[in-house]
C-alpha cells in the first residue's frame, strides 16, 4: 500500500478522563473522527490502535478495523509505531483521535508532499492561520513558525512570533498559526524519529515533534484552509458539538 491511516487512541486524559466515548451529537468523539478520516482519498487503509477494552469494543461496534496494541505505550507514536512495523506501506499518516471535526481533504494534504518524488520531505503536518485573538494566547493551542519553504522552525504553547496580549480593536491577527496534530511520515523516517531520545525542547513544551527539529531533521507544514476544534476539555465538546448543530462557525470560537 501506498499510506495507512492509524487512529492511537487511550482511555485515559489528564485533563478530560475518557472523551473519546464522551457523547457529541449522538455519537462517540472517535466514531466522528474516523467516518472522517475513511472519507480520505490517499489512505488505502484505516486501523485505530488501542490498548483499552472499552474503546476497543465501542470501534468494533462502528465497524471500524481495530487492534490491541501493548499498554507500555507512552505517547501515541509509539503506539502507531508498533502497528506500522507489521504493515507493508510507504507512508504512515497519525491522526488524532480527539479530532471529530477532521476534514478528509487535511489528509490527502498532509500525504501529498511525500508522494511527489522531486522533493526531500520525510515528515509533514498542517497548519491553519490564526483568525481569534483568544487562541494566540491558549497554551492548549500549539503555535507554529515556517521557514519561506513551508519548513517548521518551531513548535509552541507560547504566542509565536511574539505578540503582546493588549491590541487595538480591530486588529487583524496576521502571519500567526495553530499546529493542526495530523502527521505524515515515510515509513523508514517514522523508525528514525522514535529511535531518537526524547530533547530538551520537547520536554519543555510538551511538543514530541520538537524531538525532530532539535536532531536537525525536517518537517513540512502545509497550510489547510479547514479549521478543528481539538477535545481536550468538556469545553471543547461543548464548543463541537455548537459546530456540528451548526450554530457556531470555527473562526468565531
Amino acid at each position: 500500500m501506498e499510506a495507512i491511516g492509524i487512529i492511537p487512541a487511550r482511555y485515559g486524559a489528564t485533563r478530560f478522563e475518557g472523551k473519546l466515548l464522551a457523547d457529541l451529537c449522538g455519537k462517540p468523539v472517535i466514531q466522528h473522527t474516523w467516518e472522517n478520516a475513511k472519507k480520505s482519498k490517499s489512505i488505502e487503509d484505516l486501523i485505530i490502535a488501542t490498548d483499552d477494552k472499552r474503546i476497543y469494543n465501542a470501534a468494533k461496534g462502528f465497524g471500524a478495523k481495530t487492534i490491541y496494541t501493548s499498554k507500555a505505550h507512552k505517547s501515541g507514536s509509539d503506539r502507531l509505531t508498533e502497528v506500522a512495523a507489521s504493515i507493508d506501506a510507504n507512508i504512515v499518516v497519525n491522526i488524532q483521535a480527539d479530532e471529530p471535526l477532521l476534514h478528509p481533504s487535511m489528509i490527502d494534504d498532509v500525504v501529498s508532499p511525500l508522494l511527489k518524488t522531486k522533493e526531500d520531505v520525510q515528515m509533514t503536518t498542517l497548519c491553519h492561520r490564526i483568525k481569534a485573538e483568544h487562541e494566540l494566547f491558549d497554551r492548549n493551542i500549539v503555535k507554529v513558525v515556517m521557514d519561506r519553504k513551508g519548513f517548521a522552525m518551531y513548535f509552541s504553547r507560547s504566542a509565536i512570533p511574539y505578540k503582546p496580549r493588549s491590541t487595538s480593536n480591530g486588529h487583524k491577527i496576521s502571519r500567526h498559526y495553530k499546529h493542526i496534530g495530523i502527521y505524515a511520515y515515510k515509513k523508514d523516517f517514522l523508525f528514525t524519529f522514535k529511535s531518537l531520545p526524547q530533547s530538551p525542547l520537547e520536554k519543555i513544551e510538551k511538543l514530541e515533534q520538537l524531538r525532530v527539529l532539535e536532531n536537525g531533521y525536517k518537517i513540512k507544514v502545509i497550510e489547510t484552509k479547514h479549521d478543528t476544534v481539538g477535545i481536550d476539555t468538556p469545553e471543547d465538546l461543548f464548543k463541537a458539538t455548537e459546530v456540528i448543530k451548526g450554530s457556531k462557525q470555527l473562526s468565531f470560537l
